[in-house]
């Protein structure tokens, strides 16, 4: 019978790790596994093979799996305790709709708010996307792109959420985005989204959001919903 391979293995610890480092370390790591496919979708992760993985006690552990848990990159299920989560959870559409919630007012509040800086920065990273052709790097630079015209939000909790869900959608793109062409696309939205923040016009930026992410649930619902896509993921 053939042994399924550990995904533990593919993560390399070099040497201790200070005691009040661990938690730290072992959320970096684990997050960092998970989101470039290292640690794949439904892998179960014990506190004591991590512990002896990392040499510290499962404490550490325990609170890692815990932050993990709290950004939707793991789910606690009854007798395999800490599982990777799937790409996207749930139903596409409750996902978006909670994400143009949550994005809406943290724009709203962030963009009377947003510096020079900021607006520069989010230029820089449209151009990174333009020039990007590797689908990890899209992912993590449409997520930035998005992060630094919130950033000014002054509800922190509100911004953890959001991040938290964009997270979500950029392990989704660095395995789908292809598939999907969403590229182009998301380019025009985001050139369009940075011009009316930078005019600071809240109701115009607010309004491009919601339908940059409409769009966006649109064409991953279709995908997911594709027939090659629904026979991948039938139990056989």
């Amino acid at each position: 019978m053939t042994q399924k391979p550990n995904p533990l293995s593919s993560i390399k610890v070099n040497g201790p790790i200070p005691a009040h480092l661990a938690r730290s370390v072992i959320e970096e790591t684990l997050r960092a596994a998970i989101l470039d496919g290292r640690i794949p979708c439904g892998a179960a992760l014990r506190q004591q093979d991590l512990a002896d993985l990392f040499g510290v006690s499962r404490m550490p552990v325990r609170e890692a799996l815990r932050q993990l848990e709290a950004q939707s990159l793991l789910n606690v299920v009854a007798h395999k305790g800490a599982v990777v989560a799937p790409l996207i959870q749930g139903d596409a559409v409750e996902t978006y709709a909670l994400r143009i919630l949550l994005e809406s007012e943290a724009l709203r509040l962030s963009v009377p708010l947003l510096q020079d800086e900021d607006i520069e920065q989010a230029a820089r990273y449209i151009d990174e996307l333009e020039m990007e052709s590797d689908y990890t790097e899209i992912g993590r630079l449409n997520r930035l792109f998005h992060m630094v015209l919130y950033s000014r939000a002054p509800n922190r909790r509100l911004l953890r959420l959001v991040e938290d869900g964009l997270i979500e959608e950029e392990r989704f793109l660095r395995f789908n985005l292809e598939a999907m062409g969403l590229g182009k696309l998301s380019q025009d939205d985001h050139q369009a989204l940075l011009r009316a923040a930078e005019d600071r016009d809240v109701e115009r930026s607010v309004k491009l959001l919601e339908h940059h992410l409409n769009r966006a649930v649109e064409v991953i619902t279709r995908y997911l919903n594709s027939p090659e896509v629904r026979a991948k993921n039938t139990p056989r």
